[in-house]
């Protein structure tokens, strides 16, 4: 799948019905991947096992949690740290305006709102994201400085390891097989990693994709073995799809006059 034709996805945390309702119908009828909660708590563990590429924060949540503690909380998280919050609220005073703001969110929006303004304000604060480097468009994960700085923080304490996953032989299937295709084991091995990670980390591990083929996993799994042979393991045999029958059964693809083995997940681990 290119940049171009990606679907989004919004987390939509409201808890008036009508209002997720509206929301739902209309950002789904406009191509976005919605999913909904309407208390903080579940909000804020859907939003670890699956980051959004936005999330629409209502301030007025009931429960234990509220809109402007889920926010800090979001920022918190190193999973959740880089996506963007805009803020849904009847408020209107600068006041409530300034604390949205400080507690991380990037817009603010007061209810009653015109949804199509709306719409507008999520594409464009979802492209500046991507446009800043801070994810990579092709798999949603965090890149650049926002690796960086997650490395940075968690450089010297006990408990978290790095796990460098390369893929092997990338380079040869983008050859043959061209950068729509490439695009799409990407997009793949994207999604495999965060479903493991899911499974067999911690909430608060770290994902990212700092370059073409390489992915990365800052962890405080207690078992980074089982937790490297579980992707390794699962990669290798489930990016076998991208090929034809014909290289499946002879274990290579042949590039001119040269054979390239088949894709493998080939993974270092160091302490962070």
């Amino acid at each position: 799948m290119t940049t171009a034709n990606k679907k989004h996805s919004l987390l939509v945390v409201e808890d008036d019905p009508d209002n997720t309702t509206l929301l739902t119908t209309y950002f789904s009828g406009h191509g976005f991947a919605v999913e909904t909660a309407a208390r903080g708590e579940a909000a804020l563990e859907a939003a670890r096992k699956r980051p959004p590429d936005l999330v629409l924060l209502d301030i007025h949540l009931a429960g234990a949690m509220d809109g402007l503690q889920l926010c800090q909380a979001l920022r918190l998280s190193p999973r959740t740290s880089h996506v963007p919050i805009i803020f849904l609220t009847e408020r209107s005073a600068q006041s409530d305006r300034v604390t949205g703001l400080g507690a991380g969110a990037q817009d603010y929006v007061t209810k009653p709102f015109d949804v199509e303004e709306l719409r507008l304000r999520v594409k464009n604060l979802i492209a500046r994201t991507e446009r800043e480097n801070m994810v990579d468009p092709r798999t949603g994960l965090p890149t650049g400085r926002l690796i960086d700085e997650q490395l940075q923080r968690a450089a010297g304490r006990p408990g978290w390891s790095v796990l460098e996953c390369q893929i092997d032989s990338f380079r040869p299937f983008l050859d043959v097989n061209g950068f729509v295709a490439g695009d799409d084991v990407l997009k793949f091995a994207g999604h495999l990693v965060r479903e493991v990670v899911e499974a067999a980390g911690t909430p608060e591990d770290f994902i990212g994709h700092p370059s073409n083929e390489v992915f990365l996993v800052l962890t405080r799994a207690a078992d980074t073995g089982g937790l490297s042979a579980r992707l390794t393991q699962r990669f290798n045999s489930e990016v076998q799809a991208h090929y034809g029958f014909r290289e499946r059964e002879q274990g290579f693809i042949q590039i001119r006059d040269e054979r390239a083995p088949l894709m493998t997940l080939n993974i270092t681990t160091r302490p962070a």
